[in-house]
């Protein structure tokens, strides 16, 4: 049985809010399984879209789509029928959508940035981050560049993790593991962040949610609470609000291994059973 089968429960998990990001749906690395059986989990209010969940980047170069993409984006119009707002908010490598922004199709709507009011009162800025990114927005050849690189790294990830999953290891990102060994971009999240929760606080926001730099994180910074989502390339997160406003950081691989540990404690449980004992009535 696959993690994804694995992570699906019985029945769904009532939430008020789910953040995801960085999909890249159309590349050869999203996690496209793990996030359709991902949103199947719970019955939501909303779902944000931060970003980067088409690669338009990559389908320039050349077609690549299979039918777990499509399913993403068929449980997303199957939310979204069921009543759950679906609010897409454009990213870098979605920015063809950025000339459609305000458009409105039922339940769904496509924006640069929302506003989010949590279930206690917070006000949280939505957006996907890469107008903070000094690279992205002031030297585009180099994050085109930074982009092909960043696709080698994740190849190798892909491998890597088809033999760990051969040898009964779960997943691991060596790409993320890289992120944060090099200085460099240690120093590049750090400064990202720190643009960001400045411009939160400058335009009195309690906190803001983003994606974009693929380092899902909760944390407060000074006066603003910072929530980055993550994505579904690497490290395959999300974020949830549920019905009291509490957030919550996803992560599938804590997931499997909570999952895994449970699978074991019922195997041990039953080997300890005696083999001729009588069920309890």
């Amino acid at each position: 049985m696959s993690s994804a089968q694995l992570a699906r429960p019985t029945r769904k998990q009532r939430v008020r809010t789910l953040w995801v990001s960085d999909v890249h749906l159309g590349t050869r690395d999203c996690q496209a399984e793990h996030l359709a059986a991902f949103l199947k989990r719970y019955h939501t209010d909303k779902v944000y879209l931060v970003g980067d969940i088409i690669d338009g980047w990559r389908l320039r170069s050349g077609i690549y789509w299979p039918q777990a993409h499509t399913n993403v984006l068929r449980r997303l119009l199957t939310m979204s029928k069921r009543g759950t707002e679906v609010i897409y908010v454009t990213g870098n490598h979605d920015e063809f959508l950025r000339r459609y922004s305000s458009l409105i199709l039922g339940n769904i709507q496509l924006v640069d940035e929302a506003e989010h009011v949590t279930a206690d009162g917070r006000r949280l800025l939505v957006i996907h981050g890469d107008q903070f990114d000094v690279i992205t927005r002031y030297h585009r050849w180099l994050a085109f560049l930074g982009d092909s690189a960043y696709e080698i790294t994740l190849t190798l990830n892909r491998w890597l993790n088809h033999w760990r999953s051969r040898y009964g290891y779960g997943y691991w990102s060596l790409s993320a593991y890289l992120k944060h060994k090099v200085k460099s971009a240690v120093n590049f999240i750090s400064d990202f962040e720190q643009a960001i929760a400045h411009e939160c606080q400058k335009r009195g926001f309690n906190g803001v949610v983003c994606g974009h730099i693929h380092h899902a994180e909760i944390r407060q910074m000074g006066e603003v609470e910072y929530l980055n989502c993550g994505d579904w390339v690497e490290s395959c997160t999300a974020l949830i609000e549920h019905l009291d406003g509490s957030i919550e950081l996803y992560r599938l691989a804590d997931d499997q291994a909570r999952l895994a540990a449970l699978a074991a404690a019922k195997v041990a449980e039953a080997a300890a059973q005696p083999a001729n004992a009588e069920p309890v009535l």
